[in-house]
């Protein structure tokens, strides 16, 4: 059985082919609106700058972020992800520069952001390519920049999805260059089940490096 057609297992990192293959249809993380977390977040002021939105999908928060004002880039692996996102925004009349990259790939951008947001993103990586994001995040926020990480935690109970992340692996993904100053209770919205809802971390990270 192929790497992408095998069962997902409870609590795994999930496999690139799998965010393409949702897009064939309706992925439970798009929800038609901005996570009610970020929206939180930007109504208190949490956001400065220009802002890049890394696992855009679909592009809701980012839209949203670029109403307020701000100079927003959203990338996402999907190109139909992205194909969606800009006609969302052009049908909002917002202006957001949506690319197709890779988060494991962030040097590649050429450039650095005073709020990288990650709303549903960490959680999806294995070990390896979570040391690759983090480093890849150490090269596009600017020193004294913030990183926000919305992420599946582990008082989610286990199930098929995303791995449930503890706050010390948070603790322990960024420690040179980063001082993180927050990690508090948040909810990640998606469209599954009638909960609507699974628990999540919300962190709040510096580039201090």
């Amino acid at each position: 059985m192929s790497e992408e057609n095998r069962p997902l297992v409870a609590g795994e990192a999930l496999p690139q082919a799998v965010f393409h293959q949702a897009y064939e249809g309706l992925p439970p993380w798009v929800i038609g609106r901005p996570q009610a977390e970020v929206v939180a977040l930007v109504e208190a002021g949490g956001v400065s700058g220009e802002v890049l939105d890394v696992g855009c999908g679909t592009g809701e928060n980012a839209i949203l972020i670029a109403e307020r004002g701000h100079a927003v880039t959203g990338i996402d692996l999907v190109p139909k992800a992205i194909e969606i996102a800009r006609a969302n925004a052009a049908a909002r009349g917002v202006k957001v520069d949506f690319q197709v990259g890779s988060a494991l790939e962030l040097a590649g951008l050429g450039r650095t952001f005073d709020t990288v947001l990650d709303a549903g993103l960490f959680h999806a990586f294995n070990d390896e390519d979570r040391a690759r994001y983090v480093d890849g995040l150490g090269h596009v926020v600017r020193r004294g920049g913030i990183y926000y990480m919305l992420v599946f935690s582990d008082r989610e109970p286990p199930a098929v999805g995303p791995r449930r992340v503890r706050q010390a692996e948070i603790h322990a993904a960024f420690v040179e260059g980063w001082r993180v100053r927050e990690i508090r209770p948040a909810r990640y919205e998606h469209a599954v089940g009638d909960k609507g809802y699974a628990e999540a971390w919300l962190a709040s990270i510096e580039r201090t490096g």
